[in-house]
Order: structure tokens, then C-alpha cells, then sequence
């Protein structure tokens, strides 16, 4: 059981944005989850294809995994570091705008591994 894990650091997308789009992958596979990347209206679905597909190249070149037993096994959003600018306001003030980035860690896995875990569960 071959874990392949790519990440993707200081995006510069709200957290909140891109899990939607990454929500939408969850325990999909990897030829469907880059299929439905390819067509979501999503700004953050460009990048997290990017990522989906060097996962699948890692897999590929590194470990000699095909990419139609591969499935998103865990995909993760977190927080990045967040800039902080100004903006002038009424009356000499200024309010804070927060620009957010985002740390997105994704996982692979073979399909292949649960299957044959399911039939010898079965067998006993």
C-alpha cells in the first residue's frame, strides 16, 4: 500500500474557497477527479488540477503505479500565512483587509489495495 502525497503551499486563494472545489474530489478517482477539475467554473480548480496531476506523476515515475487504480484518498485545506493591508476609510481612519493563503496537502492511493482487503474479508 503505496501512499503518494503532493502539497501545495501559499496559494494565494481563501481556505474557504478552495475547499469547496476540494471537497468536490473526496474519494473520487483520479481519471474522474481530473475530469471534473477540468470543467468546474472554480478559480481553485486550476491549481488543485496541477496538483492532482503531479501527484499522479509522482506516482507514476516514483513508485510505477498506473493512474486508473489511483483514487483521492485525503485531500486538506489549511490555513496559509495572511497579509494584512490597509484601506483609507471616512473621518482619518483605516480598516484592515486581510488577504488569506491556503496550504492544500492531497493524497493518492490504489484502488487495487482495498479491493483485494474487501475479498479476504469476505472469504473469512
Amino acid at each position: 500500500m503505496v501512499e503518494v502525497i503532493a502539497k501545495l503551499k501559499y496559494l494565494r486563494i481563501a481556505p474557504r474557497k478552495v475547499r469547496l472545489v476540494a471537497s468536490s474530489i473526496r474519494k473520487e478517482s483520479y481519471v474522474k477527479a481530473r475530469r471534473h477539475l477540468s470543467f468546474l467554473p472554480k478559480r481553485a480548480s486550476i491549481p488543485i488540477k496541477k496538483l492532482l496531476e503531479s501527484a499522479g506523476a509522482n506516482a507514476k515515475n516514483n513508485f510505477n503505479l498506473n493512474a486508473e487504480t489511483l483514487y483521492v484518498k485525503k485531500i486538506t485545506v489549511d490555513e496559509g500565512p495572511v497579509f494584512k493591508r490597509y484601506m483609507p476609510r471616512a473621518m482619518g481612519r483605516a480598516t484592515i483587509i486581510r488577504k488569506k493563503s491556503s496550504h492544500i496537502t492531497l493524497v493518492l492511493d490504489e484502488v487495487q489495495n482495498q479491493i483485494k482487503q474487501k475479498v479476504k474479508d469476505k472469504k473469512l
